[in-house]
């Protein structure tokens, strides 16, 4: 285990400040998109929680959330296949509801399009995704982000809920693994 995060930071990608500015700029989008509809956030667990609690403090309109944890396996212990599994589902009906799904980081695809085509099944009048990061570069499924905070390089990242075997959620901005480091992403 890894007790200093500044023994694996090769960078700060994002900035604490810059993440402000730009969530601020997503829930000022976010609330003029909404204005005057049933919005419900769901919260992908556990790396979106410090986005969505941010996030939600700048949205300006009535909203609820909920929360959804999901899990994808693969071939090995960190091979995403896009076959997801909930481990914990919301606990309200989305039937005729605008819904955002607000996510730490899309990479694949694999998970988010599985999540989508769960909540699809559900009947939402509308179902969107809010994603703090995206990793195009490494997109395999083709999704649509309608809010995206960061374009990021392929680079193993981790902060501001985003960890590192658990850890290092706490931090206040986004940062990137020393490439010597040998850690395989989930």
């Amino acid at each position: 285990m890894v007790t200093d995060y500044r023994d694996i930071l090769a960078e700060v990608l994002v900035s604490e400040d810059r993440l402000k500015t730009r969530i601020q700029e997503l829930a000022a989008d976010i609330s003029r998109d909404y204005v005057g509809e049933d919005l419900l956030l769901i919260c992908i667990l556990r790396g979106g929680v410090m986005f969505l609690t941010d996030l939600m403090r700048y949205i300006t309109i009535p909203h609820a959330i909920d929360f959804m944890a999901v899990t994808s396996y693969g071939a090995g212990a960190r091979a995403s296949s896009g076959q997801v599994r909930i481990l914990f589902d919301i606990n309200q009906s989305i039937e005729g509801r605008h819904v955002l799904v607000v996510e730490d980081i899309v990479d694949t695809g694999h998970t988010i399009a599985a999540v989508l085509e769960i909540l699809a099944t559900r009947r939402p009048a509308s179902l969107k995704i809010c994603a703090l990061l995206d990793k195009s570069e490494r997109r395999e499924v083709v999704v649509p982000l309608h809010y995206r905070g960061f374009e990021i390089p392929n680079k193993f990242v981790f902060g501001y809920g985003l960890d590192i075997d658990e850890y290092f959620r706490n931090l206040p901005f986004i940062g990137v693994v020393k490439p010597e480091i040998n850690l395989t992403p989930e």
